[in-house]
């Protein structure tokens, strides 16, 4: 008996644990949904839980983000846009060649008479070339014809030699260049003696320099010879520069000044329409020299003037007015002078291929002395 009360007693016990267990179970469950609805209810309200906000669990992750872009500081951002707004400033050539583009406009190549240049190419080295002009009477010393032979020899690390013999006056002129150095030498002998000379140049700066320089020193009329000059590109427009030379033979300085003016910078790969101003003066003789060029089409039309004037004396003034015209084929230039004279040129090439032979007609007209010269001339091979 008292064993099987003592087993009733027991599941009775147990029994009543299990369902205390189970209530206890109910109870936390509706208190953590409570617990959460409280909160679901909370997050709605503070506007945590909207549509775009939620992010479910089957959901595909997010990417991660990106690095923050590097900070650059005010002060490189305004270097770099400063630097990029400047134009590079390149060399400005070598000072002697400063006035060649204007000048050529009003200073053309005009001859009377017959000329002749016959060139040939030997070797990929050397080149030989003869002149002939006849019937002229624009040479010194009463003469009316002359002819000259010219050989040029170039070498593969850079030195160039080029002569010129003319038999009736039995002079020789030499040159001698080398190119990586910038270095020339010139060599003038003839049988008088009185005109002979020698004369070696440095050039210095390169097409990665903002200036440009020259010195000069020899023997020239019985004397020593020494001049420089230096060109300086101010700006990507504007160039400056001078040039003195002393000879001791009659003990004489003489000097210039150049200024040039390019109205768009000379080089911009974008400029082909531009015009350019040269400025030179010469204290000496007391000479100022303006120069203009206009491209009206690039590569075809050119036009220029030039004034010479001495300011101490305006009486003394001359102009000209020039045009060049590219064709085809064929180039034309004239130039019209103050004074009423007039000079023409005429260049025509008889083929197509390079090295075609070149045939030229020129005249130089003053109608107020009724002086006239008329010239053709042949150039093959050249």
């Amino acid at each position: 008996m008292t064993g099987s009360f003592l087993r009733s007693v027991l599941s009775q016990t147990s029994s009543g644990d299990a369902k205390g267990r189970d209530m206890d179970k109910k109870m936390s469950v509706n208190n953590e949904k409570s617990v959460m609805s409280e909160l679901w209810n909370s997050m709605s309200k503070i506007g945590l839980m909207n549509n775009s906000n939620v992010v479910k669990c089957d959901a595909a992750p997010l990417p991660p983000s990106l690095p923050p872009p590097p900070g650059d500081s005010v002060e490189e951002n305004d270097i770099a846009k400063a630097a990029a707004a400047v134009s590079p400033i390149g060399s400005p050539g070598p000072y002697e060649q400063a006035t060649m583009d204007s000048k050529r406009l009003v200073s053309l190549d005009t001859a009377d008479g017959a000329r002749f240049d016959i060139s040939k190419q030997l070797s990929p080295y050397m080149l030989v070339a003869h002149s002939f002009w006849l019937g002229t009477s624009m040479l010194p010393e009463g003469r009316n014809k002359t002819y000259t032979f010219v050989t040029q020899v170039a070498t593969e690390d850079g030195k160039m030699l080029m002569a010129r013999f003319d038999p009736e006056k039995r002079s020789l002129d030499g040159r001698l260049h080398y190119f990586p150095l910038g270095t020339r030498v010139q060599l003038s002998i003839s049988p008088e003696g009185t005109n002979d000379q020698m004369l070696a140049e440095l050039d210095l700066g390169s097409d990665q320099t903002t200036w440009a320089g020259n010195f000069k020193y020899g023997s020239m009329g019985g004397g020593i010879a020494l001049g420089a000059n230096y060109y300086q590109a101010i700006t990507s427009r504007l160039a400056m520069g001078g040039e003195g030379m002393y000879l001791s033979a009659n003990k004489s300085l003489m000097s210039n000044y150049t200024a040039r003016y390019h109205f768009t910078p000379h080089d911009d790969p974008s400029n082909t329409d531009s015009s350019t101003i040269v400025g030179q003066w010469n204290p000496s003789q007391q000479m100022l020299s303006l120069n203009y060029k206009r491209t009206v089409t690039p590569g075809r039309v050119h036009v220029g003037a030039e004034l010479q004037c001495n300011p101490l004396a305006p009486d003394q003034s001359q102009m000209a007015l020039g045009a060049e015209f590219n064709l085809t084929r064929s180039k034309f230039n004239f130039c019209v002078g103050g004074d009423g004279r007039i000079q023409t040129v005429l260049e025509a090439k008889l083929g197509m291929a390079p090295g075609s032979p070149t045939l030229n007609f020129s005249a130089n007209i003053h109608h107020a002395t009724s002086d006239m010269k008329f010239g053709y001339g042949l150039n093959i091979g050249g």
